[in-house]
């Protein structure tokens, strides 16, 4: 069979990808524009796409396409019902980047937390050498044992947060935006209490009619003063305008942000706008992209196709 990447650039060039050679011919693309998209596809069996649109625009011919699969939970990219009208099988994965994102949650609260840019800076521009106290204490943190923790989304990744934090002496609280029913051994909150009581508030939820524009000058009006707020959900949960006002008139201490609204970051964000760029850190959507769990995303999809193929 031939196995055709559309946007292999999207998982990163370090992979092993031998599961896929021994299935067949595999051809990869780094990307692939809309109108690439039919001639690159005509005599593939299987496509392999993550940001790439597949519909009667961009596909208008299936040739011999039996099976797509997406390296990504969202399917919003596949025109289901053009894929049904040709018989065409869709797969998607999920929980393949449980643990890679839990970690970057962690990774981004405490740089936030303790001000590690700030003091980084402070050694690296030399100010430490020879200062009078062995300790310096222009930003104060405190400990994230007794703090409370609220998580938006308490799906496996929401779970996965609320373990560690736990570990670490933090009271979890979490909130159902779909107001889905309370999940056994963790306290659920509504929404507005989430907001008020959270000291950190993180985010793992799903972009739907119940989370989109969620988090807006309301929203954030409603948080404590000194609140970390952490997205790693989707972008387009928190209006990144309001967030920004939110940031600079000091109605919340910090954000942390691995998803925007538009990627990559559009050259007019209004994140951009932030004066104290301490108080804002955004990662390039790398949260889900450990080396472990791109590989284990790479296994599943080619066992995806070997189930789909019959190969044992």
């Amino acid at each position: 069979m031939k196995i055709v990447f559309l946007d292999a650039k999207t998982l990163g060039n370090d992979l092993d990808d031998t599961p896929f050679r021994q299935l067949g011919t595999v051809v990869k693309y780094p990307f692939s524009a809309p109108e690439e998209i039919s001639d690159r596809a005509a005599d593939a069996d299987v496509l392999v796409i993550n940001k790439v649109s597949i519909n009667r625009e961009t596909l208008p011919s299936v040739g011999k396409v039996k099976l797509i699969c997406v390296t990504a939970t969202g399917t919003n990219i596949l025109d289901k019902e053009y894929l049904a009208e040709h018989k065409i099988q869709w797969r998607n994965v999920a929980g393949y980047s449980t643990e890679s994102v839990a970690q970057h949650t962690f990774a981004m609260l405490f740089y936030l937390l303790e001000h590690l840019r700030g003091y980084d800076d402070y050694v690296r521009d030399g100010r430490y050498v020879n200062d009078r106290a062995f300790t310096h204490f222009s930003q104060t943190f405190h400990e994230l044992n007794g703090s409370t923790w609220g998580i938006l989304g308490l799906g496996a990744i929401g779970r996965r947060v609320a373990g560690i934090a736990e570990a670490y002496g933090a009271k979890v609280i979490y909130a159902s935006a779909s107001g889905a029913p309370a999940q056994e051994g963790y306290t659920q909150v509504d929404v507005d209490t989430l907001l008020c009581r959270s000291d950190i508030l993180s985010i793992h939820a799903p972009l739907n009619q119940y989370t989109e524009g969620l988090m807006n000058a309301e929203a954030f009006r409603k948080m404590k003063t000194e609140a970390i707020l952490l997205n790693l959900g989707r972008g387009r949960i928190l209006c990144e305008a309001d967030l920004a006002d939110a940031l600079n008139a000091g109605e919340i201490q910090a954000a942390g942000l691995d998803v925007l609204a538009e990627e990559p970051m559009a050259e007019n964000s209004p994140l951009l706008s932030v004066r104290d760029k301490s108080r804002l850190l955004i990662t390039p959507h790398i949260a889900w992209a450990a080396v472990e769990s791109r590989q284990r995303l790479m296994q599943i999809v080619a066992g995806q196709i070997r189930e789909f193929f019959r190969i044992s």
